[in-house]
């Protein structure tokens, strides 16, 4: 890529190799702003292929399989290179046609690939036999030397985990079972989900344990809001009781009337007893 930078102009260059860095930065976690930034190297610098390849990449992982397949073919001829034969063929996959898919995969250009780009021609191959509903045809893609092998190469996770995968859909758990534990033993970097598709097959189910902490916040939340509602209630409760107290005292005071014979007080003090006893004497 770099010897192909180095025939544009420094600026221009610089510029394009920004926007590529951001391309493989995001391809994978933000495919929408890699795509963004692809477009732009492409506006710039449309004749590197290079430039040509990431854009077809980028188009590739927002599922843009026209876009990307046009963009792989005009790379493939800048450099006369057959490494992007297996995505072209799945860009026909995603095209809905998988007889193109494997019509290429009958190429010679096939025979032209490293080990790693035959391995990939086979994944794409035995998923254009799923799309046409021919499971046990995909079974029977998938198995080859490179599967059967004992040594674990970085296509390896994803060649058994599409076999085992292809064994489930068939109806064969047992098989299936196996080879999702093959995965599982290949893949040290959790490409795959191997470890919980084995754990679906032992019916076991994951409970998630992890609190969320604005809920645990909210919760905490309503809890003092309940808390002070009880406050209120409580200062709402002594203060009826002291307005009934002095709607009484108010009472007797609005209802006493000394030259009334029979107003008899609601209340009388000890002392106002006592006092009325020594006159009662006297």
């Amino acid at each position: 890529m770099r010897q192909e930078l180095l025939s544009l102009p420094k600026g221009l260059a610089e510029e394009v190799s920004k926007n590529l860095v951001m391309v493989a930065r995001l391809i994978d976690d933000e495919p929408e702003q890699a795509y963004a930034y692809s477009r732009i190297a492409l506006r710039l610098a449309s004749r590197v292929a290079a430039v040509r390849e990431a854009a077809g990449f980028a188009a590739y992982a927002t599922q843009k399989y026209s876009e990307a397949l046009a963009e792989f073919r005009a790379a493939k001829r800048m450099t006369g290179s057959v490494e992007l034969w297996p995505v072209m063929a799945d860009c026909e996959r995603g095209l809905g046609r998988p007889e193109r898919a494997l019509a290429m995969a009958g190429e010679p250009e096939v025979q032209k690939l490293d080990k790693a780009g035959q391995v990939e021609m086979r994944l794409v191959a035995a998923g254009a036999r799923r799309d046409q509903g021919q499971l046990e045809a995909a079974i029977v893609t998938l198995q080859s030397p490179e599967l059967a092998s004992s040594s674990v190469q970085p296509w390896t996770a994803r060649l058994r985990y599409a076999y085992a995968d292809a064994l489930l859909a068939a109806g064969r758990e047992d098989e299936a079972r196996e080879w999702f534990a093959k995965t599982l033993e290949a893949d040290k970097d959790g490409s795959t989900d191997a470890s919980d598709r084995l754990a679906e097959l032992d019916g076991v189910e994951f409970v998630d344990a992890s609190i969320d902490l604005s809920d645990l916040a909210e919760d905490q939340d309503q809890d003092e809001d309940r808390d002070e509602d009880h406050e209120d209630e409580d200062d709402d409760d002594e203060d009826a009781a002291e307005i009934a107290a002095a709607e009484r005292a108010s009472d007797v005071a609005e209802y006493y009337d000394e030259d009334d014979e029979e107003y008899e007080p609601l209340e009388q003090s000890a002392a106002d007893a006592d006092a009325d006893v020594e006159d009662d004497k006297a």
